[in-house]
């Protein structure tokens, strides 16, 4: 483990952290959209909002799409972290707690993740006008909380070996 590696999963894990909250952010609007449509159509008024099924759909696509990737570069990266000896490139104490403090950042952005997934179901379960990948959606939300679980577990191991090398 160097430090140009260490560097690397740090701008991976800041990355994979933006895009999550934007993934949020998204369903959020997506919640919002869903929920004037269902008021719309409760109240026999044309809806409005004919894109939302398609964007929604590409919306799910591009999330799977961009899950995918990370879920290889992490599996590959968490294959290498754990290979290391006990005695290698532990000396990199700070960057190991900026990693474990990004990984904390990531899970909260999981955390706004599995709100917003929470809420769009709510609305969801009333919504019978178009058919959307909502199972797509499902897979993402499921794939990113788990691989955020395993990187904050990741980053706490390696704080514990880099402390216990260190002696403290």
């Amino acid at each position: 483990m160097s430090e140009r590696f260490l560097e690397d999963v740090l701008t991976q894990t800041d990355s994979l952290r933006a895009s999550v909250a934007n993934a949020a952010h998204a369903l959020s609007d997506f919640s919002r959209r869903l929920e004037l449509i269902l008021s719309q159509d409760h109240k026999n008024i044309a809806v409005r909002d004919t894109n939302f099924a398609a964007d929604f759909s590409d919306f799910c696509t591009g999330l799977r799409q961009d899950t995918n990737q990370r879920l290889d570069y992490w599996q590959k990266t968490r294959a290498q972290l754990r290979a290391g000896t006990d005695k290698e490139g532990y000396e990199l104490g700070l960057a190991v707690k900026s990693f474990v403090s990004r990984a904390k950042t990531l899970s909260r952005a999981g955390d706004e993740l599995s709100t917003a997934y929470a809420h769009f179901n709510r609305f969801y379960k009333n919504y019978t006008l178009a058919k959307l990948p909502v199972w797509l959606l499902t897979s993402c939300c499921d794939d990113l909380n788990n691989l955020t679980g395993k990187i904050l577990f990741l980053s706490r191991e390696l704080a514990k070996k880099t402390e216990k090398q260190r002696g403290y």
